[in-house]
């Protein structure tokens, strides 16, 4: 067990044990026939679905209810008895319809009718979803192309260290407006296989009513969100990047509901506590929307539902579980110096949430052995991406957060030759030996309006005047290596697994802002300029080619397959070298002070450069470039120019 390997841990074993042992007993009350994924299938009973005989069916859990209608385009939105459904027992009700009452493209609704009131509402378990472009109302709409897509290609292997892509479709066309599916397809799937990324992680895939929330204001769980096109051609999107041999792994939102009623799960019967915590505990006092009760059976299988139902319809390739933290404690995290193991397993812990995500993971596993789960979690509770039978919670990786938030602080707040070696090495390799991570220099977040990415920290105003390949400016220069440098030692040295967000491998400028009022709906800073990496005359594109050669070495030399350990860190001069596999990373980030004959301890031969920052196609200048061989009998010595990174191999 974990506490076997992690002495701190021992004094807690058997909180651990208790754990354990209740998820498992939970596990064995859904299981049928042993198995997990046999007892988890609500999606195939509840929501809208053809019966053998070609009629209709559509069922609905809602105890509170007194009256339950189906309402749509077919009888003009209103209720009527031919329409009503029947109770069925244990909260549940149910209607069935000839085959010729509904038709692909239906539009349709639900209208509930409570002691002391009623509403219409989308099914819980709908599958599609569109929105009106006048009025901006979602209904729920029928589905049932004439011939159902034809997937062509298999899941990839498991990525046991993934490199990933996270990217937003939306906001990935240089257009101003919405893109889709198959512009993203077309367009940008080829970037990211170009650039040598072997996942894919897609955001705001739920059903969100408001476009600005990111995708994290969902409230359709079963319901892939329309804007972006058709279930099939996500589902093409999918195929195409299995054919390149790329896993797709969904952002997926369990930490928290939207509080919309009319579109949402908030008070679906009248009932305020459907699905949700009862009273305060039910509302988010930070995100302002509807908190899950774990504990409850019918949340707990609508919510592991949804992830067969997403792997299963859609081929995917596992999940990034967003919001970690705030499901995992009562305070949701919110302004808390997590300190101890205290924190982890005590009264503050909602452990229904911790069964539900354990549960989730041995789900997720069970219905593909090669999918990947990641936590996004800012606590670092320990067991939370260790493995289910050691007594973990079954994550098979963890986001790094605290990597990019560290940049952030060093840039903000530290002169350049104020940056210290050993706390960068301590902070980029500080991990759990038990678990495995996702390191990243920055995400989405960094680039959120109100914020700024990396290189607008580094470059400012400049970015504006003096990023064309034929202007001169330190400022630029400046940013230009440390992007480079900052990225190489983030990714290089990461636990795992390495992550970029869509278009920061090319220094994107600027920020992300969706249009919403306060920009008079404006959708400037809701796309990606890759024009400005593909005119070939912006430095953009020389920051795009090191991209592709930085995670180009990573694959090509295994490199995060092995841990890496610490050669020299040596604060005095600013210079960081680490070995990792077969090569040796040297950095030096002195600002002004280059090293000519800096020697240090490598095994006899001779070492060649691999990749060099410093090379004029990464806009460079030159002093150290790929190719050159360097002699070690033992100790071998390398000229360090000022702010650059390169990397080593035997011959």
């Amino acid at each position: 067990m974990i506490y076997d390997a992690d002495p701190w841990l021992l004094p807690y074993k058997d909180k651990v044990d208790a754990r354990h042992s209740r998820i498992l007993s939970l596990k064995a009350g859904i299981s049928e026939g042993g198995s997990l994924s046999a007892g988890i299938n609500n999606h195939l009973y509840y929501g809208l679905h053809k019966n053998p005989d070609g009629g209709w069916v559509i069922r609905e859990w809602a105890p509170n209810a007194v009256k339950l209608y189906l309402v749509g385009e077919f009888n003009n939105w209103k209720r009527s008895e031919s329409y009503a459904f029947k109770p069925v027992g244990s909260g549940n009700w149910e209607l069935t319809l000839p085959e010729y009452f509904l038709s692909h493209g239906t539009l349709y609704k639900l209208y509930i009718q409570w002691s002391d009131g009623g509403g219409e509402r989308i099914p819980s378990y709908a599958t599609r979803a569109v929105q009106d472009p006048v009025s901006k109302v979602f209904c729920a709409q029928v589905w049932d192309p004439a011939v159902p897509y034809e997937w062509k290609y298999r899941r990839p292997s498991k990525r046991k260290n993934p490199l990933i892509y996270e990217c937003h479709i939306g906001m990935s066309s240089e257009r101003e407006g919405v893109s889709t599916f198959n512009e993203f397809r077309e367009n940008v799937l080829p970037r990211i296989a170009g650039l040598g990324y072997d996942t894919i992680q897609i955001m705001a895939l739920q059903e969100h009513p408001y476009y600005g929330s990111f995708g994290y204001q969902v409230s359709n769980f079963f319901a892939l969100s329309s804007r972006f096109g058709t279930p099939e051609e996500f589902k093409a999107l999918v195929d195409e990047a299995h054919r390149r041999h790329i896993a797709v792994v969904m952002d997926v939102v369990h930490s928290h509901s939207v509080d919309n009623e009319a579109e949402g799960l908030s008070r679906f019967d009248g009932r305020d506590d459907l699905y949700f915590y009862r009273g305060s505990a039910g509302y988010h006092p930070a995100w302002g929307s509807r908190c899950f009760d774990y504990g409850k059976s019918e949340t707990r299988f609508f919510l592991l539902s949804n992830l067969k139902f997403w792997m299963e319809e859609y081929h995917l390739d596992g999940f990034r579980f967003d919001g970690v933290t705030s499901m995992l404690y009562w305070n949701h995290g919110l302004g808390v110096d997590f300190s101890g193991y205290d924190d982890y397993f005590g009264p503050g812990v909602d452990e229904n949430a911790v069964d539900y995500l354990a549960l989730a993971n041995l789900l997720v596993h069970e219905i593909n052995p090669s999918a990947i789960t990641i936590a996004e979690d800012v606590s670092g509770m320990a067991s939370l991406a260790a493995p289910f039978e050691r007594g973990g919670l079954g994550f098979d990786f963890r986001m790094s957060m605290g990597v990019a938030d560290h940049w952030i602080k060093w840039i903000k707040t530290l002169r350049d030759e104020q940056w210290d070696m050993g706390e960068i090495w301590w902070q980029l390799t500080s991990k759990r030996d038990d678990e495995k991570t996702i390191s990243y220099a920055e995400c989405h977040d960094q680039a959120m309006v109100g914020d700024k990415t990396i290189i607008f920290r580094l470059m400012d105003k400049e970015m504006y005047t003096s990023m064309n390949c034929a202007s001169v400016s330190d400022v630029v220069s400046r940013g230009i290596a440390l992007h480079k440098m900052i990225r190489l030692v983030t990714a290089a040295s990461a636990g795992d697994g390495y992550l970029n967000f869509m278009g920061n491998e090319f220094g994107h400028p600027e920020w992300i802002d969706f249009p919403r009022e306060g920009n008079g709906w404006s959708f400037k800073y809701a796309r990606r300029q890759w024009s400005l990496s593909d005119n070939g005359l912006l430095r953009y594109a020389l920051l795009n080619n090191f991209d592709r050669e930085m995670v180009s070495l990573l694959k090509n030399e295994s490199i995060l397959a092995s841990k890496p350990e610490l050669l020299f860190a040596d604060q005095a001069k600013q210079v960081l070298i680490f070995r990792r596999g077969s090569c040796i990373f040297v950095f030096n980030f002195s600002p002004v002070d280059s090293y000519p004959g800096y020697t240090f301890d490598a095994p006899a031969g001779n070492w060649k450069v691999v990749l060099s920052s410093d090379e004029k196609r990464f806009d460079g200048f030159d002093r150290i470039r790929s190719g050159e061989s360097h002699a070690s009998d033992g100790h071998l010595p390398v000229y360090l120019p000022a702010r650059v990174a390169f990397v080593l191999k035997k011959d």
